[in-house]
């Protein structure tokens, strides 16, 4: 019978938390996406708002519009890398959970190829007693 890897459990946990932490990087992912989204939207609409003024009234609402707009995209920046920030720390705790789950996965692998190894030897063993005890008895029955 294979003796079971003792650090299992072990295992199984680093790979929950890998899978955790792709999800937490999947999410920031997907948020710095959609502020990036919102942001080009942003300015694509301060670039193409209309810039004709007939009065002196019209002058100031695209005044305010446009520093309205400004300050939007100030917000939409700041948030933009709000979510670099935390997308870059997510990175980092995948990459650092993918790599314990790896070295995990090579002892698991050594264990593997031990017990092979192990079975292969009392394999070759035994298939030696039966050659051995064999040939004893041929040479007796001589």
């Amino acid at each position: 019978m294979a003796r079971a890897f003792p650090l299992a459990g072990l295992l199984r946990l680093r790979h929950l938390e890998e899978d955790q932490a792709a999800s937490h990087l999947a999410a920031a992912n997907s948020r710095l996406e959609e502020s990036s989204v919102r942001r080009d939207r942003a300015r694509t609409a301060l670039g193409g708002s209309s810039t004709e003024a007939t009065s002196v009234e019209s002058l100031y609402a695209v005044a305010a519009a446009r520093a309205s707009t400004r300050g939007m995209l100030a917000d939409l920046d700041a948030l933009g890398r709000r979510h670099e920030s935390a997308q870059e720390e997510a990175q980092t705790l995948f990459d650092a959970a993918r790599a314990q789950s790896m070295r995990m996965e090579k002892l698991a692998r050594r264990h593997q190829d031990s017990v092979a190894a192990d079975e292969l030897h009392d394999e070759q063993i035994i298939i030696d007693e039966i050659a051995a005890t064999s040939w004893h008895r041929e040479e007796s029955a001589r």
